[in-house]
């Protein structure tokens, strides 16, 4: 193996900032750059459209490290600097400043950017989207008693921003073209437990509708036009209709790209000096055995420790469930597994959905449980994760029988 003198990590959250720190922790005593397109050290997202955004933390609570500990483990960070190709030839990283920077290994950390609308109205002033630290403050403005806060989308961005609107005491009104919002990552059953919990806060969910215009005065938002023609008004629009991986720079590189960086069990792209984690890592999974991209925070956590191991040479693979959180109002959920879209499965609950206090279980048709979601329960995931790994079919009754424990399965 060549030495390995110089690293380069392109991304600014916490898939490049535990990256740095993998590298050090691992003894790697080379040369560490950042290239962090954002002004700001690289820092964790989810309290963007949870803690931060409701005011219950600060910024600093976000940064995966403080100023401090990059001084001091000499990893340099240049922040708002953004790549603008990749020679994997010549091994260099051109930046946009016109000088470039030359590398052994690369690690792509590039994440997602949110997916905007492309209707009538879309380039509005009070249209907002949400990804990073001004975007999640500009929202938070909007918030408060008497302003009217329209959501396009109910996925996991739109409800939580929601939660935190209301806590503000804000009237709140989402539009989802789906039949339920979250109903293609839970299936029915389960999405129906986030729509009865957003309309018992007083919510305005509304189901199955189709988004034609934003409508405009004085070039603002002032409201969306429905198909059909009625109007929904609003002082602001926040928008969370899904990202797509930032894979740019990989794909003009000469990566293998779809839906993702396509990387092996470790992380590794088709180019064996290029690795990516998190949000864009398109990964075959070891146990899941087949590819699977996860938009999570556990992903942009956990993978760097295994994609370093393996930069330095070490025989290391990613092979940790995928997994997901999320709070709104008084209920917390913890989601381990994964279910492809369309795939043939059904649900069992152990625990009460009416209480909002249970856990839900996808089985596939021999009754092997593919994922997970624990609501308002505790520390089960751990004795849960086995049976899952471990894809051997389990009895329904037993699996909902809540005097068995899951290690008597």
């Amino acid at each position: 193996m060549n030495t390995i003198h110089r690293v380069i990590v392109i991304g600014g959250g916490l898939a490049a900032g535990k990256t740095a720190q993998a590298l050090r922790d691992d003894g790697y005593q080379g040369a560490i750059t950042l290239i962090a397109a954002e002004r700001h050290l690289p820092y964790e997202r989810p309290s963007l459209s949870k803690d931060y955004l409701a005011g219950k933390s600060s910024f600093d609570d976000a940064l995966v490290h403080s100023a401090d500990w990059y001084r001091d483990n000499d990893v340099v960070v240049r922040e708002g600097t953004t790549a603008t190709s990749i020679d994997t030839v010549g091994h260099v990283v051109r930046l946009d400043d016109d000088s470039s920077l030359p590398y052994d290994k690369l690690v792509l950390a590039t994440g997602s950017t949110a997916r905007h609308l492309s209707i009538e109205g879309a380039d509005a002033d009070g249209i907002h989207y949400l990804r990073t630290l001004e975007e999640s403050d500009a929202i938070r403005k909007t918030f408060g008693a008497g302003k009217k806060l329209v959501i396009i989308g109910g996925g996991w961005i739109g409800l939580e921003v929601a939660a935190a609107a209301r806590a503000a005491s804000t009237t709140v009104t989402i539009l989802e073209g789906g039949k339920l919002p979250l109903l293609k990552v839970l299936g029915a059953q389960v999405a129906q437990v986030f729509t009865d919990l957003h309309t018992a806060h007083q919510v305005d969910v509304r189901v199955d509708v189709k988004v034609e215009a934003i409508t405009t005065a004085d070039g603002r938002a002032t409201g969306v036009r429905l198909a059909g023609g009625e109007i929904v008004s609003a002082d602001a629009i926040v928008v969370g209709i899904g990202v797509v991986p930032e894979v740019g720079l990989a794909l003009a590189a000469g990566l293998d790209v779809d839906n993702g960086v396509l990387v092996d069990a470790s992380l590794r792209s088709n180019d064996p000096d290029v690795f990516a984690v998190g949000d864009i890592a398109n990964q075959q999974h070891p146990i899941l055995s087949h590819r699977v991209r996860v938009e999570h925070w556990a992903s942009a956590l956990n993978q760097p420790a295994a994609a370093v191991s393996a930069l330095l040479g070490n025989d290391a693979t990613y092979s940790e469930l995928p997994y997901f959180y999320s709070d709104q109002y008084d209920l917390g959920c913890e989601y381990i597994g994964f279910v492809a879209p369309g795939a043939d499965h059904h649900v069992v609950v152990r625990g009460s959905v009416a209480d909002r206090e249970f856990v839900a279980f996808w089985l596939d048709s021999d009754c092997c449980i593919l994922a997970a979601m624990a609501v308002n329960v505790w520390d089960v995931l751990e004795e849960i994760k086995p049976l899952i790994v471990s894809h051997s079919p389990v009895d329904p009754e037993r699996l909902i029988d809540p005097e068995i424990p899951y290690a008597r399965l």
